[in-house]
Parts: structure tokens; C-alpha cells; sequence
């Protein structure tokens, strides 16, 4: 594989920053994954830090050196670190559990797949225009959706905010699973929180991304952002990458200037990469406790299953 990728996280005018990202790659499958701690419930970067963990743990194990079914993988993860989340609150005695958005998605064989419980979104971008997009799990969508608003109001109405599916919820979360799409050379997926996509509009997202390399688009969307939102802005988050896999018999185009490739052919098998942290500063003995219980559980299935 080979792939440019930007992340960035900005606070905005929030006393925490309770978004999460991060990517983990082996020789043949790349993980991208970002959650956003809901601010209306307590502890929310406590959520998404577990979310993360929880789906690299599960990512690293299973994909030596790809993810077989990336689409049971992705519902199974997003389930496991639900489980985790509400676990760890328990151990704690917290009397309301952290919630969290999440989005995910798993490329390999040229080919992306995609789950989503919330309002985080992926977008997939190929000559300028939007191939796909998740769809948010907030009440004002349902509303556009049947027809009973306008998208007009999608920024400005009350009931905006209010989201029917997370993790960390009292009832399990429904994941959302796309179909499979094939990536070419050139194509950008973009993970966001809703202090980016909430605040621009698609259309800026889109010529952004399209014109410049995913290392300077990102950062200038995330800028605009927050220039926009002003003193009330959310917390802003974006991670892209920008697809550069050959094909057969033929090198890759040459990446935009500015941009970082990675590329995995020369990982070892059982070997991989990941820019999400050990641990988030605030618990990590407890948090590595909880992630060290999923590895012992899934070995213990995993026997079981021989």
C-alpha cells in the first residue's frame, strides 16, 4: 500500500479537547478511526480514548496481514469497545457512563469499508466531487432525510445536537456498515468531527481536498474552521488520506509536493505502524488494564473456536 495522510486536533474555545484519532497500518491493511467524546455527558475524552485503543488492539491482532471481513471486524470493534467503555465506568464507579461518537474504516486490496455509530463522518472524494458519505444518526438528519425539514436547517435547528446512536450508551449501538468501495490513485478519504463539517460548508470541504495536498488542506480547513465558529468553536478534528497505490505493472503517480507517503511494502509480516498513543495521559495504567482483558478474551475465543 501506499498512502499521504494528515491528522490534526484543535481544542477551539472548549475547556477540553474530547476528539480522538489516530491510524494503524500492516504491510496489506490500513485502519483510520475517529471519535468524538459527547460533551453533554461526563468524561467523554475518556470514551473515545477507550474507542481508539480498543479498535487498534482488535486491528493489530487480526490482521496479519490483512483483516479477514473487514466488515464483521469493524462491527465487532465498534461493539467490543462499547463494551470496554461501559467496563471501565463500572470499574470506576462512575454513576453515568462516557459516551462517544465513532467512525472507522479498514482499507485493503484497494478497497475501502467503513462503520460509523454518530454524527463523526467519512467522506470519500474522487475528481473533485463526493462519491460517498456517511450519514449522521442525529434526529435533525432523520428529519431531512423524510422530508419533513429542509437541509437548509441542518445548522440551525434545535434539535441539531441530539444524537440517536453512540457508544457508551445504556443500549448497545447500532453500527452502520457501508458497501465496499474500490480506491483509485488520487482518491481522498476524510475522517472529521462535526466542529469541522458542522461548521463548513461541503462544498469548501470538497475544493479544499481536491486541490492541494492532504498536509496543507487539512490544517487550512481546521483554520477556517475555527475562524468561523469563533470564540464558541467545538473541538476541531481531521484526518485524510490521500490514496496512492499503483497499479499493476505501473509505479504510483507522484504524490502532491508537501506530502508525506507512507509505504508498507517493505513491512514485515506480524509487524505495524500506528500513530495512536499507548495510553492518554489521564489513566493509563487503568486504560492498558482494559485493553490487556480484550487481548486475554479474544485468545480465550480463539481457542475455543479450534
Amino acid at each position: 500500500m501506499r498512502f499521504s495522510v494528515y491528522q490534526e486536533s484543535h481544542i477551539g474555545g472548549r475547556s477540553m479537547n474530547q476528539d480522538r484519532m489516530g491510524y494503524c497500518y500492516t504491510r496489506d491493511a490500513l485502519l483510520l478511526v475517529l471519535a468524538d467524546g459527547m460533551g453533554g455527558h461526563p468524561r467523554g475524552e475518556v470514551a473515545a480514548a477507550i474507542a481508539l485503543r480498543t479498535i487498534s488492539v482488535l486491528f493489530q491482532q487480526q490482521s496479519d496481514p490483512y483483516v479477514k471481513g473487514p466488515a464483521r471486524f469493524l462491527e465487532d470493534a465498534c461493539h467490543a469497545a462499547h463494551r470496554e467503555i461501559h467496563r471501565h465506568a463500572g470499574a470506576q464507579g462512575w454513576p453515568e457512563t462516557p459516551r462517544t461518537t465513532i467512525v472507522a474504516c479498514v482499507v485493503q486490496h484497494n478497497t475501502a469499508t467503513w462503520a460509523h455509530c454518530g454524527d463523526s463522518r467519512l467522506y470519500l472524494l474522487r475528481g473533485g466531487r463526493i462519491l460517498a458519505r456517511t450519514r449522521d444518526h442525529s434526529h435533525i438528519e432523520k428529519l431531512i432525510h423524510g422530508g419533513r425539514v429542509p437541509e437548509s436547517e441542518r445548522h440551525t435547528h434545535p434539535d441539531r445536537n441530539k444524537l440517536y446512536n453512540c457508544l457508551g450508551a445504556q443500549a448497545a449501538p447500532k453500527v452502520e456498515l457501508s458497501r465496499q468501495a474500490g480506491l483509485e490513485t488520487g482518491d481522498v478519504m476524510l475522517l472529521c468531527s462535526d466542529g469541522l463539517w458542522a461548521v463548513l460548508p461541503e462544498e469548501e470541504l470538497v475544493a479544499a481536498l481536491s486541490t492541494g495536498a492532504v498536509e496543507r488542506a487539512v490544517p487550512d480547513l481546521l483554520r477556517s474552521a475555527l475562524r468561523v465558529a469563533g470564540a464558541g468553536s467545538d473541538n476541531v478534528t481531521g484526518l485524510a488520506i490521500a490514496w496512492q497505490e499503483a497499479a499493476e505493472g505501473r509505479p504510483a503517480d507522484a504524490p502532491a509536493a508537501g506530502s508525506t507517503i507512507v509505504s508498507t511494502e517493505s513491512l514485515a509480516s506480524g509487524r505495524h505502524g500506528t500513530s495512536i498513543a499507548p495510553a492518554d495521559p489521564f489513566d493509563e495504567a487503568e486504560i492498558d488494564r482494559a485493553i490487556a482483558e480484550i487481548r486475554l478474551a479474544i485468545e480465550k475465543s480463539s481457542q475455543l473456536l479450534k
